[in-house]
């Protein structure tokens, strides 16, 4: 073997084990998220349309997943308030509950990057608001993030919802250019940062 093979063929190896590890998902579980305060939690169950993820064409067709909003009573005890079907096929990978009861769901189970990426709730049930990638970035930034064969990794850093419980926030892109997208709660209209040059924002429209 060639001395540039020797070197390549590692190279090789270690970049298909990365790309193949971030397509190995573990199942769907049910899973709950307690607002701050904890007046609120919300469990999620999984759905079983999997026909409608890519990758799994001609699967079942079915059931979104449901969230469940409980809210705390003055026996200190939880009572179920509404049972909602979400944009999921699945299952949202991440999900976020603030102490007014809104919920915030992001990415889709197995398809990251793909549907809608980023939702926002009432603790009613209502649809505030529903972001696809393309309705966030211009095509020139969609093209720079990186893909898999089951996802478009189009985020990295911290998610929080801030201590005054209006804004949900999250970084999309790593130091030294930090981006972050932030997503207001009374509304569901989004800003993208960044700090280069310097920190300026624009609205997404």
């Amino acid at each position: 073997m060639s001395p540039i093979r020797k070197v390549l063929a590692p190279a090789l190896c270690l970049c298909l084990a990365q790309y193949l590890r971030a397509d190995d998902w573990a199942a769907p579980v049910t899973r709950e998220v307690f607002s701050k305060n904890r007046t609120y939690f919300v469990r999620i169950s999984p759905g079983e349309s999997l026909g409608e993820t890519v990758g799994f064409r001609g699967a079942k067709v079915g059931k979104h997943a449901v969230a469940e909003f409980f809210h705390v009573q003055t026996d200190r005890g939880y009572r179920l308030e509404r049972e909602i079907e979400l944009l999921n096929p699945i299952a949202p990978v991440e999900f976020f509950v603030s102490n007014a009861g809104d919920l915030i769901t992001l990415d889709n189970w197995h398809n990251v990057g793909y549907g809608s990426v980023l939702v926002l709730y009432r603790s009613n049930g209502k649809l505030v608001k529903a972001y696809k990638l393309v309705d966030l970035f211009p095509r020139t930034e969609l093209d720079s993030f990186p893909q898999s064969i089951s996802s478009i990794w189009w985020h990295k850093g911290p998610m929080y919802i801030d201590e005054e419980q209006k804004t949900f926030y999250m970084g999309y892109r790593e130091a030294p250019d930090y981006r972050e997208l932030i997503l207001k709660l009374s509304d569901g209209s989004a800003r993208l940062c960044t700090n280069s040059p310097k920190y300026h924002c624009r609205n997404v429209q």
